[in-house]
């Protein structure tokens, strides 16, 4: 059984979320040749506080770019 865990930053719409789910779910299907009902696809949200790029979180980052 494929489990498939995916990290992004919080924020994308539920709508995008279910796309992500259905092609990782069909890409799965075809290179690992499983059926559909085997697959798992894991979304974690993280806050932009506990991501960071460069050294900074991207809240922090965001942030800088408004001033």
């Amino acid at each position: 059984m494929p489990i498939i865990r995916v990290e992004i930053q919080e924020g994308r719409s539920p709508e995008a979320k279910e796309r992500l789910i259905a092609a990782l779910t069909a890409d799965a299907v075809e290179i690992l040749e499983v059926r559909p009902e085997q697959v798992r696809v894991l979304i974690y949200e993280l806050p932009k506080a506990h991501w960071g790029i460069a050294g900074q979180s991207v809240a922090r980052r965001d942030r800088e770019k408004e001033v």
